[in-house]
């Protein structure tokens, strides 16, 4: 009977305590969330650069906020950017927004080595799909020059618009096709 008693005790003390909140973590992301107008280029940066610093925006509301909404937005942003800093240092914001400043040139070296890559080239053709019309998406995944790109064929109606994807090496001018 002591025994149950305590092993009662030691769960409820277990299951009882509380977790420690990291914010908004969903899917190994941490998720920060917006309002108000969208600022395109930013955004399309920060989603460039979201497989290396496992950090996505959700926008919340578009145009039309009001103030419970922003105190609410403001509020769970504060704990998912403390939950950052616990993981990843004090000075993780500076970093992360120089990434973001300089994601667009890292795009067009991308582009540059892509657009002389043959193999690249011939999955163009493979897909019908013209140079000057390319629609991509462009990851940036390490600090080594590293990228995950994804290549699309939106004049595909009902099917999966989705072509082929590339990891590109920018430092050693390589592209590898994913399979």
């Amino acid at each position: 009977m002591k025994f149950s008693g305590f092993l009662l005790m030691v769960m409820t003390v277990l299951f009882s305590c509380k977790k420690e909140d990291q914010g908004s973590y969903y899917g190994e992301y941490y998720w920060i969330y917006t309002y108000g107008d969208p600022r395109m280029e930013f955004f399309e940066a920060a989603e460039g650069i979201s497989e290396k610093w496992k950090i996505k925006y959700h926008a919340v509301s578009g145009c039309m906020i009001y103030q419970k909404l922003m105190d609410s937005v403001d509020i769970q942003n504060k704990k998912t950017y403390t939950a950052i800093e616990k993981k990843l240092g004090k000075g993780w914001r500076e970093k992360y927004n120089n990434d973001i400043d300089n994601f667009m040139m890292k795009k067009v070296d991308v582009m540059d080595v892509l657009i002389t890559n043959k193999l690249f080239r011939d999955e163009l053709k493979k897909h019908y799909i013209e140079i000057y019309n390319l629609d991509k998406e462009v990851f940036e995944l390490n600090d080594q020059g590293e990228f995950k790109v994804i290549v699309y064929n939106n004049d595909l109606k009902y099917e999966n618009k989705e072509c082929f994807r590339l990891a590109v090496n920018t430092k050693n001018r390589t592209v590898n096709l994913i399979q």
